[in-house]
């Protein structure tokens, strides 16, 4: 059996080995995952955890997997740490880690390099991303169906976060051209203190509905509108947070990203994998993108909401409306 990567002089990082398989298959495919923060937390790294899982139970791999702080200077060492070792594919889950990915991946032509959130695409190093601004689109036809302000707390102002906020926007202004958007960034993805605050001050300034975009930080403004003393109400993003405001939550819009990365790691495996381009599915995918809704909240989605969320998310596949 080989050794899992020596990973132990990262700073600020933990180290944790899963399962190591030993059948011959596995022994001859590696896949290693880079997260920046707590992978088994409800959000979007345990949605890369919960992936790569899958490539162990589905695809025999011998898997392990880093949590790292938001320090880049770690990011370079974590990705050579992986391929030193012969890695076939080593995930940076978020866009943070594009840059280290494009520094390591020429050097080591033998492993893909899969950065999630990012549209880039560099040989083997590729972007594999969920279009950001369909489902938040559909998020703000939702909103403005239940009145003319709604806010839009995000984690990191990054590209992927920033884009969210278009498409929410422009889904909102597509039913209302008047209807306001409330936005800031809290510059981290764990502060839910800090989007608490910011939840309660758009309540406080009108906004009858509260996306936030945050990973776990998001249960901050669930706990403020589940406080409120209005009808505000909220989507949830990334995870299935409908427990942390049960009545309040109309839905949540919970990826299945963790198909879409198996269905690309088993290209690769198989030695099938080509695309020339980064790869981004969008709400056509099914088996990737759900929305689902919550039928015990206070106010819950009418069946008009519904057939609006429709005839939007026909517009988005087809290219329609524009992105």
């Amino acid at each position: 059996m080989r050794m899992l990567p020596k990973i132990s002089s990262l700073v600020a990082s933990t180290v944790l080995a899963i399962g190591v398989a030993t059948s011959a298959q596995a022994e001859e495919f590696k896949v290693g995952l880079l997260t920046g923060g707590s992978a088994t937390e409800s959000g979007w790294n345990k949605i890369a955890y919960d992936a790569l899982m899958r490539t162990r139970d589905e695809l025999g791999a011998e898997v392990s997997f880093v949590e790292l702080d938001h320090n880049p200077a770690s990011y370079e060492k974590a990705f050579l740490d992986f391929a030193d070792q012969d890695y076939d594919i080593v995930i940076g889950h978020g866009f943070e880690f594009q840059d280290a990915a494009m520094s390591v991946a020429p050097d080591y032509p033998d492993t893909t390099f899969l950065i999630t959130s990012s549209f880039e695409y560099n040989d083997n190093m590729v972007g594999i991303t969920l279009t950001p601004f369909q489902p938040f689109y559909l998020m703000g036809v939702l909103a403005a169906h239940r009145g003319n302000k709604a806010g839009y707390i995000g984690g990191m102002k990054i590209p992927p976060i920033e884009f969210a906020l278009k498409g929410f926007t422009a889904g909102a202004k597509s039913v209302n051209p008047d209807f306001e958007v409330l936005s800031v960034f809290i510059g981290n993805f764990s502060d839910s203190a800090a989007v608490k605050e910011a939840a309660i001050t758009m309540i406080a300034n009108g906004a009858t509905m509260i996306v936030p975009n945050a990973d776990s930080a998001a249960l901050g403004a669930f706990q403020a509108v589940s406080e409120a003393k209005t009808d505000v109400v909220a989507f949830g993003a990334f995870a299935d947070f409908t427990e942390s405001a049960p009545k309040q939550i109309l839905g949540n819009y919970v990826p299945d990203f963790g198909q879409g990365i198996v269905e690309v790691a088993q290209q690769i495996r198989d030695g099938d994998f080509n695309p020339g381009h980064n790869i981004v599915f969008g709400l056509e995918s099914d088996t990737v993108l759900k929305i689902t809704f919550n039928e015990n909240a206070s106010q819950p989605v009418t069946s008009e909401e519904r057939a609006a969320l429709d005839k939007a998310k026909a517009g988005l596949i087809s290219g329609e409306i524009p992105q």
